[in-house]
């Protein structure tokens, strides 16, 4: 009974916050409701569904003083992540959160780590990561051909292999200079001082 007492006198003192924080709760689970996505609506149908809610939002925020510096939250948080939010729509398979994304790439590092035996990261992710990530993770849901691993553009396949060769050739250099650091300085002015142009 004196709970019951308790909930009653803080509800009545309350009674003026709690409109607001409804208002709010709707949005909110709009918002949650159109990203959820159940009805499978490409990524064009959900950015208008949303966006819907986002100018609703934007022409109560003068009417509702209390939520304004949540509003102005909401509405700054979503433009930053704007240009990236619909394409996990397009794309089957692609993650739909940032959660969801991070768990693919700590299950990559989990493998490596067992693979390789290391502790701590593979320093080869630093020269060959942006190959080797994308292939573990396109290979857990695809199992590829003999003919579709033939690279269909030449150009853009040399065009990375050669990325690849300068970041291998950067860490051979940082290997060399760790290990002795006044030879490597050295030929690296050896080879300044050298001429250029026949005498």
């Amino acid at each position: 009974m004196r709970l019951q007492r308790l909930l009653a006198r803080g509800l009545q003192a309350t009674l003026l916050l709690w409109p607001p924080i409804v208002l709010a709760f709707g949005w909110v689970h709009r918002a949650a409701h159109i990203l959820n996505n159940e009805e499978g609506g490409t990524a064009t149908e959900v950015q208008g569904r949303y966006q819907v809610v986002l100018d609703e939002m934007r022409s109560q925020r003068t009417l509702q003083d209390a939520l304004a510096p949540a509003i102005d939250r909401f509405l700054r948080v979503t433009a930053s992540y704007w240009p990236g939010l619909f394409h996990c729509y397009d794309l089957p398979g692609l993650p739909r959160t940032n959660n969801d994304l991070e768990h693919q790439f700590g299950s990559a590092r989990y493998h490596t780590r067992r693979a390789s035996g290391r502790k701590g990261a593979d320093p080869s992710m630093v020269v060959r990561g942006s190959v080797r990530l994308v292939a573990a993770l396109v290979t857990r849901h695809h199992t590829f051909t003999g003919a579709e691993l033939r690279p269909h553009n030449l150009e853009r396949w040399h065009s990375l292999r050669a990325t690849l060769a300068f970041r291998h050739k950067a860490r051979r250099a940082q290997c060399r200079f760790r290990r002795n650091p006044t030879a490597y300085l050295a030929a690296l002015e050896a080879q300044l001082l050298t001429p250029s142009l026949p005498s």
